[in-house]
């Protein structure tokens, strides 16, 4: 399977920010990770500060890829655009999360961008992206029986 992970603002700090909250590794390692579990399977990895680039990848997802996980951090809690982008995609979306963020702020228990995608997943740091890759295979495969 062709997946593409889109990572959003501040993913990119990932090793040096609050390693209680987000774990203790980098982005980078968990690339590695997710290619080393899941070695049939072809990742490309994107990683943006900018919400109008995170839009941009989604909309052009469409006939290269199986599926999307999407980070969107902070973006998840604010923005219509990038929820807009995942509603209009045809593909089968995973939102994942690193902290469990429903033991965190008040601001962070609403999910603009979660509701538009088959499901999301919080709290298991960078395990939340294996179990993310888990999930959309077995989507993916059910999609295709089904045709």
């Amino acid at each position: 399977m062709k997946l593409l992970i889109i990572n959003g603002p501040n993913l990119n700090l990932l090793g040096k920010r609050d390693k209680s909250v987000y774990g203790t590794f980098t982005l980078k390692k968990i690339n590695s990770l997710i290619e080393k579990e899941f070695q049939k399977d072809k990742f490309t990895f994107f990683q943006s500060n900018i919400e109008g680039e995170i839009v941009t990848q989604i909309q052009n997802a469409e006939n290269k890829f199986d599926g999307i996980i999407i980070n969107p951090g902070g973006y998840a809690h604010t923005s219509a655009a990038i929820r807009d982008a995942l509603a209009d995609s045809k593909l089968p979306k995973v939102e994942v999360h690193l902290s469990n963020l429903s033991s965190r702020e008040n601001f962070r228990q609403v999910l603009l961008t979660a509701s538009v995608c088959e499901g999301y997943i919080s709290g298991f740091k960078e395990n939340s992206y294996k179990a993310a890759v888990y999930l959309l295979h077995k989507i993916i495969n059910k999609k295709k029986r089904e045709l």
